[in-house]
């Protein structure tokens, strides 16, 4: 008996050297199920690293999240895909799987304030750390001061190096930056630096004919313009109706409501 227990601190011991923590734990409990279920050795190893693997993934998992900065409350199941196009909804459902971040696509969402463009991405971008991609999401202004700051510290490529082990990176409210010359440049810089290498997801209620807004110089917003819609798949919200303004429709609608039966 005391052997059997020496041999099993020896191997525990040894899982945790390896970093097993799952079949650390779990071996004993499932070295009983060969002599009462039959498992062969291959099957009780199998069954081992299957549970190892599975905690693995979902470890790195909640890690990916707690790093992506995307809001919690915006996923699919608080979004109303209903409220959008059919052909908007199967744009939405092909990018779910992923695929587009292998060919470094870019995704720009355009509507006007309140058709649920953040609250769309944030999703996709949800969905697609769950399948184990690094995603990162930020307002375009927390960015911009983010790659200024380092550019005043002569850490620019250091911090376009941290940037680039994102899988994509979610930029929300595009056309709200401020849109001084260095802001421009850096964002110009962000934008070349990740160009056919990484994607790019960004929301703004701006038209690409509108982009010299941020870029001011011609030339400057054109290359910019280019770089993002080369390879990317536009996501056309312009005609949808504003959420926020349907919500406070409906409590006003309620509220009257509410008041003329208290008024009988």
């Amino acid at each position: 008996m005391s052997q059997l227990i020496n041999r099993h601190d020896d191997l525990k011991a040894m899982l945790d050297r390896l970093k097993l923590p799952t079949m650390a734990k779990q071996f004993p409990d499932l070295a009983k199920r060969p002599t009462k279920e039959g498992l062969s050795h291959e099957a009780y190893l199998l069954e081992l690293a299957r549970q190892e693997e599975e905690n693995r993934q979902a470890r790195r998992i909640e890690r990916l999240l707690r790093a992506s900065g995307l809001p919690a409350e915006k996923t699919f199941r608080t979004f109303d895909l209903k409220r959008l196009s059919s052909t908007l909804q199967l744009q939405v459902e092909r990018l779910k799987a992923g695929v587009f971040l292998n060919q470094a696509v870019n995704v720009v969402a355009v509507g006007k304030p309140g058709v649920g463009k953040s609250h769309m991405l944030a999703a996709l971008g949800y969905e697609l750390t769950l399948a184990g991609h690094a995603v990162l999401w930020t307002p375009t202004s927390t960015l911009v001061q983010r790659l200024l700051a380092a550019k005043r510290d002569l850490r620019l490529p250091q911090e376009l190096s941290k940037l680039d082990k994102y899988a994509c990176v979610i930029l929300d409210d595009l056309g709200y930056i401020q849109q001084d010359r260095d802001e421009m440049e850096v964002l110009f810089t962000f934008f070349s630096e990740r160009y056919e290498r990484k994607s790019v997801l960004i929301t703004t209620n701006l038209v690409f004919s509108e982009w010299d807004r941020i870029f001011k110089n011609p030339m400057t917003t054109m290359a910019a313009v280019d770089r993002v819609i080369h390879h990317c798949v536009i996501l056309d919200m312009m005609t949808v109706d504003s959420f926020r303004a349907q919500q406070a429709t409906s409590q006003h609608l309620a509220t009257t409501e509410e008041d003329q039966n208290q008024q009988k």
